[in-house]
C-alpha cells in the first residue's frame, strides 16, 4: 500500500536527522548528492540509501507552475556491482513528496529523465523508469491515479486522474536504472495547470 505523509510530519523527521545541504548547497544521501541549483523549487530535506526497502526520499516545494529540474550528481563511485548506498549502481529508488507552493493547482504532474541537460534520454543512453520492465510495481503516486509511462522518444512518467490544490503535497515513487551511470543527471518535474 503506497501512502503519502504530510510534508509538516516529513520535514520534522527528517529534520532531526539532516541540518541542511553541504557547503556547496548539495543534498547527500546514500551514494547521491541532490541539488535544486536550476531554480522553481527548493529541497526540504533528503534521506535514505536508495535501495527498494529504503529509498531516498527527497522532499521539496515548487513556488513556481513552470517546470523544475532537480540535479542528481554521482556522490560516490560508481560501480555497478557495488552496494546501493555505498556506491552508484545505476539502481535508484526515488521517493518524490512536493508541496505545490506555485499558488495554481495541479492537474496532473510529469517526470522525465535527462543525461544531458536539456535533451530528453533516449533507448540508447541506458537512463530509464524501469525501462526493461512492460509493468513495474516500482511506481506509486498519491493523489493520482492513473500513471502513463512513455519510453521513446524519451523517458517519461505522466501522473493524472487527480489534482494538488496550493499548499497541499503530492507523494512519487518510482526506480530508477542507468545500465550505463554517469557522473551527473536530471529529472525534470512538470506540474500540468488547468487551462481557463
Amino acid at each position: 500500500m503506497f501512502r503519502c505523509l504530510t510534508l509538516p510530519l516529513l520535514v520534522a523527521t527528517a529534520a532531526s536527522a539532516w541540518a541542511g545541504p553541504a557547503d556547496d548547497g548539495r543534498w547527500y544521501t546514500g551514494a547521491y548528492a541532490f541539488s535544486d541549483e536550476l531554480g522553481g523549487f527548493r529541497i526540504v530535506s533528503a534521506s535514505g540509501a536508495g535501495s527498494l526497502a529504503d529509498p531516498i526520499v527527497i522532499v521539496q516545494e515548487l513556488t513556481s507552475p513552470q517546470p523544475a529540474v532537480l540535479t542528481i550528481y554521482a556522490a560516490s563511485p560508481i560501480s555497478p556491482t557495488g552496494r546501493v548506498g555505498e556506491r552508484v549502481t545505476g539502481m535508484l529508488h526515488l521517493r518524490v513528496v512536493t508541496l505545490n507552493n506555485s499558488g495554481l493547482p495541479w492537474i496532473g504532474f510529469a517526470f522525465e529523465l535527462e543525461e544531458i541537460r536539456g535533451k530528453p534520454s533516449t533507448f540508447g543512453d541506458g537512463l530509464s523508469f524501469d525501462q526493461r520492465q512492460a509493468y513495474t510495481g516500482n511506481i506509486g503516486v498519491h493523489p493520482f491515479a492513473s500513471v502513463e509511462r512513455h519510453f521513446e522518444p524519451y523517458d517519461r512518467l505522466e501522473f493524472g486522474d487527480g489534482h494538488v490544490d496550493p499548499m497541499e503535497d503530492a507523494s512519487f515513487r518510482f526506480f530508477i536504472t542507468d545500465f550505463t551511470p554517469v557522473e551527473r543527471f536530471y529529472l525534470l518535474q512538470d506540474p500540468q495547470i488547468p487551462f481557463s
